[in-house]
């Protein structure tokens, strides 16, 4: 769509016909879909798709995270229509991204919800399409890992977190966002010994094998150092991205369920995300953005910028 034809264009998010191409619509109107792509269930022509997993019954702290996917699309609207800072090409113009919109579910009944965001995910994933998530509680990601893995086989796991969320948990009844690590680990789903994680402080005294980068290693040796680590521990493995937004500092992301100080600043994410360019991203996820607590927007904006950003990893090595 290009600019003298913006005008003309009402709410492209329903009436843009090409799912490629930058959006130039005022930032402070029209629907708010991801990046202003077109809202569509009709994947039939899209590469990848964005869906967001509004849940968040399974946090530890302060609910809210149910609001993100909403705050973080309507946040990635104030991001240029032109290919993200720090890189060589445009994911919105080199390939077709649809917003699918959000899974429903029945609140009344959380236990259900695991497996229906498994199917979700699934239904995207026959339909050879990519797939970024928007979160939620960081419970979504073990569904939708399982749902990853029966279609690719068992992937290398990059998180950005200031928890490892691998405490032992052995009641598959539970839905839980701090044991998703530990129950992928026990279900086969990771290769752990491709897996690494980011930014972390808090303490876990059984890392299941997987290789940490906690929060002040990562101020010592600096992103460039982090990214390189990332990219030795991955190699070339197929790898899934998962980012807590409490991997950032509170001071970045004050709009989280758990934040915890001492963490990566926003310049340091994007920095460690675009020195990955090249690792074998399948599918990823930005969780715990909590607009309740996030009386900026700051942290919806960081979100929004990760999820683009995850996009730009995607295709990396698709173009």
């Amino acid at each position: 769509m290009a600019l003298e034809d913006a005008q003309n264009e009402i709410d492209a998010a329903f009436t843009r016909e090409s799912l490629k191409g930058p959006g130039f619509e005022n930032t402070f109107a029209g629907a708010t879909s991801f990046l202003r792509r077109r809202f569509t269930k009709d994947l039939s022509a899209a590469d990848v798709a964005v869906t967001g997993i509004p849940f968040d019954q399974a946090v530890t702290n302060r609910p809210g995270t149910r609001l993100g996917p909403r705050a973080i699309r309507e946040a990635s609207a104030l991001q240029s229509p032109d290919a993200p800072y720090g890189w060589d090409f445009d994911v919105m113009s080199a390939f077709a991204i649809a917003d699918y919109g959000d899974m429903a579910f029945d609140y009344a009944k959380p236990s259900d919800v695991p497996a229906r965001i498994e199917a979700h995910i699934a239904g995207i994933l026959a339909q050879d399409c990519g797939v970024v998530t928007l979160g939620g509680d960081h419970s979504i990601t073990l569904p939708i890992l399982r749902a990853h893995v029966a279609k690719h086989g068992p992937l290398a796991l990059i998180q950005f977190d200031a928890h490892t969320d691998s405490w032992p948990d052995d009641d598959a009844t539970r839905v839980d966002h701090g044991t998703f690590v530990y129950k992928a680990v026990k279900e086969g789903l990771l290769d752990v010994e491709r897996s690494i994680q980011i930014g972390i402080r808090t303490t876990n005294d059984d890392p299941l094998g997987i290789t940490i980068i906690d929060a002040p290693e990562c101020h010592e040796i600096g992103p460039k150092t982090i990214a390189a680590r990332i990219r030795d521990v991955v190699g070339g493995a197929n790898a899934y991205l998962t980012f807590d937004i409490d991997g950032l500092d509170p001071a970045y992301a004050p709009g989280t369920g758990t934040p915890v100080w001492g963490g990566l600043t926003s310049a340091q994410a994007a920095a460690v995300l675009r020195g990955i360019a090249g690792v074998n991203i399948l599918g990823g996820d930005i969780v715990e953005v909590s607009p309740p607590f996030d009386t900026t927007g700051a942290t919806a904006v960081a979100g929004a910028h990760v999820a683009t950003e995850i996009l730009q990893l995607w295709g990396a090595t698709r173009r």
